[in-house]
């Protein structure tokens, strides 16, 4: 007998927040299926039984982040989040990421996101030209380990939504603006350093991270945001010590 169309295969009870605002939930059986995502069952869920479900997703390996959404609580990227890891007695509870607005479903709008990323002065400005030869950067020097350490992130937004200052704090930057702040600030090859420091740390800047950490348990690459803000801390007082 096939199992996979019995009857009696296991299935899998999905919630999944719909609508605009606050929504409502709509609840969904799918085939429990071994080695499934969740984004397996999101996708499943918008082909076979409901056409017009609205989400986001890429790559489908873990390169994009496109796909993050909040599962069972807590953000993640869908397409690396596995069933088994999440169900809890046969039930998994989809919702959009929190802190940004929501368009529709699962999708959000992350406007807000980016433009924070950009009032932290997270613009590459070189010192070079096309005529010059490329800049020598040592893979060893401490400025460069810095960056390294910090420089993979690819703006999933998922730090963003779990981050509880942001959620009380609207006007407070974010651990990946703050973040690549660090990566520019640690820049060997770019213009203004100074600049990138005093709008990380101007206003709802780097001293508003309260330092619980949850961008860091989060970040779906093992990045350490709140290590990156607290660099950004020392090297303001630094800069404020020398008279800089």
């Amino acid at each position: 007998m096939d199992t996979k169309n019995s009857t009696n295969q296991r299935q899998l009870t999905v919630r999944i927040s719909r609508g605009t605002e606050d929504g409502s939930y709509s609840t969904y059986s799918v085939p429990w299926r071994e080695n499934q995502t969740v984004l397996d069952v999101v996708t499943e869920v918008q082909r076979t039984q409901e056409p017009n479900l609205s989400y986001r997703y890429a790559c489908r390996v873990g390169v994009c982040g496109s796909c993050a959404m909040t599962v069972n609580g807590k953000p993640r990227w869908t397409c690396r989040t596995h069933v088994s890891r999440v169900e809890e007695n046969g039930v998994i509870v989809i919702e959009p990421m929190r802190n940004m607005p929501r368009i529709k479903d699962l999708v959000v709008d992350m406007s807000e996101f980016f433009q924070k990323w950009a009032r932290a002065g997270n613009t590459f400005v070189g010192t070079a030209t096309r005529n010059d030869p490329p800049a020598l950067v040592s893979p060893q020097s401490k400025k460069r380990k810095q960056a390294d350490a910090a420089i993979e992130c690819i703006n999933c937004g998922v730090c963003y939504a779990a981050c509880d200052v942001v959620s009380w704090d609207k006007d407070y930057l974010g651990p990946a603006a703050l973040n690549r702040a660090w990566t520019l600030f640690n820049d060997e090859r770019h213009a203004d350093p100074k600049d990138v420091l005093r709008k990380a740390t101007s206003g709802s800047g780097c001293n508003s991270c309260h330092t619980q950490g949850s961008c860091m348990k989060h970040c779906p690459v093992s990045l350490s945001p709140t290590g990156s803000i607290a660099g950004l801390k020392r090297s303001a007082i630094f800069s404020l010590l020398k008279g800089g």
